[in-house]
């Protein structure tokens, strides 16, 4: 009971330090409800099935239609198809039969190696490619609404046209401004063309889930601002110590399942990170812990798995079997199982935050 406790305590923790965007918190709304993307992105749980995903998606292509208000008849023909086919795994009552998709996908998420049980790091590997599979979704869709021109690539004009051109000339640097879009889209256009191909958009849209070297520099730029005390662009070892190391050891001991004395402390990373050893860190020199630092929705399911790990594993042998999944479809399925009056008050939160 005290180790499920210290996990709902770390997850909590997590949900604190996603946040450092000024937000209205209430204490009705959900712990999903209080993560929000910082380029205007819903920030919502991981979908454990793919089934759930691919409803969602369904709703969404029939509701998105052209002007005439109709869908195309072949994406027509293709969600009457789906359904069809996804129709053996709803109960009378139209929601999922959730017993059913468990014992389903139990051998899928059972895969290496086969023992017969689901581990940490297989349940980590599926929500993740869950999660990647969805993000990828979702700026395809993104792309398809912007790409005015149908060329298959998003231009700056494109995608933020409350933007003139005497708004990019003056290239003002300030939060939200026409300069600060610039310089992160530019991180984003790899190839320098000048626009954005689905896979750059896509860093674009998710700069914390990026490899991509500039845009990591550009987030932890950002995110040492709220860090950075003396205003000098870098941080010190009192500030390092006092905001960035925080963050970093409660994930190390979350992520490793180690009490501190298994965490470097702060001064053996500082002088680990500090690599050209003045004293100070400056983004590049952050990167190896941006994860830490700036989680992203992959971080998010990570942790998110580890939730719903620890609360699944009921004899705590660092395993969960078919029957302690079913046990708790509740937790798998949370907005399958949960009361209509929670999905309302959820979208009220939603609307609140726009």
């Amino acid at each position: 009971m005290a180790k499920a406790v210290v996990y709902t305590l770390l997850f909590a923790v997590f949900v604190v330090f996603v946040i450092f965007s000024p937000m209205k918190q209430r204490p009705s709304q959900s712990i999903e409800g209080l993560i929000s993307r910082r380029l205007g992105h819903k920030f919502h749980p991981p979908a454990f099935d793919p089934l759930v995903t691919r409803i969602e998606r369904m709703s969404w292509e029939k509701e998105a239609s052209p002007s005439n208000g109709t869908i195309h008849v072949d994406a027509a023909a293709r969600v009457s198809a789906e359904e069809d086919m996804f129709e053996e795994y709803f109960a009378e009552e139209g929601k999922v039969n959730t017993t059913m998709r468990i014992k389903f996908l139990f051998p899928l998420l059972d895969a290496a190696p086969r023992d017969g049980f689901v581990s940490l790091k297989e349940l980590q590997t599926w929500m993740m490619q869950q999660t990647e599979d969805n993000m990828g979704y979702r700026t395809a869709k993104e792309l398809d609404l912007r790409d005015k021109d149908r060329d298959g690539s998003i231009s700056f004009e494109e995608y933020l046209p409350q933007f003139s051109k005497e708004d990019i000339e003056r290239n003002e640097k300030g939060h939200g401004e026409a300069g600060w879009w610039k310089d992160q889209f530019k991180n984003a256009d790899f190839d320098h063309n000048g626009s954005l191909d689905i896979e750059e958009f896509n860093n674009f849209l998710h700069p914390e889930d990026s490899r991509n070297g500039d845009i990591q520099r550009w987030v932890l730029k950002e995110r040492i601002t709220g860090m950075d005390k003396s205003g000098d662009g870098k941080l010190d070892y009192k500030e390092f110590l006092e905001s960035a190391y925080e963050m970093y050891r409660e994930f190390a001991k979350f992520e490793t399942e180690t009490e501190d004395d298994h965490v470097p402390t702060a001064q053996l990373l500082f002088a680990e990170l500090d690599k050209d050893k003045d004293r100070f860190l400056v983004a590049d020199e952050l990167r190896p812990i941006v994860r830490y630092l700036q989680p992203g929705e992959m971080s998010y399911a990570k942790y998110y798995s580890s939730f719903l790990f620890h609360e699944a594993d009921d004899d705590k042998d660092g395993k969960l079997s078919l029957d302690e999944m079913l046990n708790h479809e509740d937790v798998f399925y949370k907005a399958v199982h949960q009361d209509d009056d929670d999905d309302d008050d959820e979208e009220d939160d939603d609307h609140d935050e726009l």
